[in-house]
């Protein structure tokens, strides 16, 4: 266990308090966005945002929710900009331990949203969030919260807390989620008060003095601090029989626009890109049949990527991220494209949301 760097929550903690007014985000996937929670209000991230309401009345508070479900830091660390950062928060929460996988590549796209949060000008203070499979135990928070040590963040764990009383028969399964892993009413409210008794606690010593830490260099090779996700609005690529989509995309949870639709085997669309980490973001779907598309990477033809649009669960169209170069060879590369022939003539179209580069 290591001693949090409370610093910035503490200077959020007296702004508050003196009645200033501060900007409070969540960022993570479903459970962030509310998911199972019986209207938006009982999701954990509003109680939270309450608690800050409430235990400083004399503040203006605003709320910003950035949570997308069913997506990991990878997309995360190449929205954070446009879905959470732009609103210039003072009080981060992110929660992504139960979307990466355990494993050193999401450590890394971990690590360079949580980088990309705290250089943001707005000096955020940042809290970590581990959510848990409640059958099985499962999250990445052992990786997530090395990240979280190199920084010195404080961190609030529901595998190490609400997760061991359902063991020890002080809850229930049932009683907090209905799925296994998204938390109904009773359950937000539990995830939400593990995250406020933590507030809690700061808020006793919010007036002690610590010196606050630079920015230090950082733990894994960092190569995703930096990701950029690029749409109709920000690239151009060759279009053949691919076409852009032409309607406006609404908000961060307006999926599937500003993107490319393929529809006939053989169109293709072409990409040229300067990166050395190379994600192709597009739509799985539960509306089966859909098309199947392949990637080819520098003009590799021997070694194709499949992007197979049928999705095989059932809780909605799922923003699948493939990644086709990983710690590559930094300089130009061609993405290209291409539809697959597909034995049913029904099958949907394939939609291409977007290439996220590093």
């Amino acid at each position: 266990m290591y001693k949090a760097d409370l610093s910035r929550l503490k200077s959020c903690m007296r702004r508050a308090e003196a009645g200033g007014e501060l900007t409070v985000g969540f960022f993570g996937g479903s459970i962030t966005q509310g998911s199972l929670a019986a209207k938006h209000e009982n999701c954990y991230a509003y109680r939270v945002f309450r608690w800050w309401e409430k235990t400083f009345p004399r503040a203006v508070f605003h709320y910003v929710n950035g949570g997308i479900g069913g997506t990991t830091s990878h997309y995360g660390v190449s929205r954070a900009v446009t879905d959470l950062l732009m609103y210039q928060p003072d009080f981060v929460v992110v929660d992504f331990s139960v979307n990466d996988q355990p494993d050193e590549f999401f450590q890394e796209t971990y690590e360079g949203l949580i980088r990309k949060i705290l250089a943001w000008p707005s000096n955020p203070a940042v809290l970590l969030l581990n959510n848990v499979f409640y059958d099985t135990g499962q999250n990445a928070q052992e990786f997530h919260n090395q990240v979280g040590a190199w920084y010195r963040l404080p961190y609030v764990s529901i595998k190490d807390t609400v997760w061991q009383r359902m063991k020890a028969g002080k809850l229930t399964r049932r009683e907090i989620t209905p799925d296994g892993l998204h938390p109904n009413d009773q359950g937000h409210a539990l995830v939400a008060e593990e995250i406020t008794a933590y507030l809690e606690q700061v808020k006793l010593c919010m007036n002690e003095d610590e010196p606050g830490s630079c920015l230090i260099p950082a733990m894994t090779e960092n190569a995703y601090e930096n990701a950029r996700r690029l749409t109709i609005r920000e690239i151009c690529p060759k279009l053949f029989g691919f076409r852009a989509d032409t309607e406006e995309k609404t908000g961060h949870l307006d999926h599937f626009k500003n993107g490319w639709i393929g529809k006939r085997p053989g169109d293709r669309i072409v990409f040229d890109v300067e990166a050395s980490c190379i994600a192709i973001q597009y739509r799985k779907t539960i509306h089966r049949p859909a098309s199947k598309a392949e990637a080819i990477l520098d003009g590799d033809w021997e070694h194709p990527v499949l992007l197979d649009g049928n999705f095989d669960e059932d809780w909605g169209d799922c923003l699948y991220l493939e990644p086709v170069l990983h710690h590559g060879r930094a300089g130009r590369h061609t993405v290209e494209i291409r539809m697959l022939p597909d034995k049913d003539e029904n099958a949907g179209p394939f939609y291409l949301m977007a290439l996220i580069v590093a």
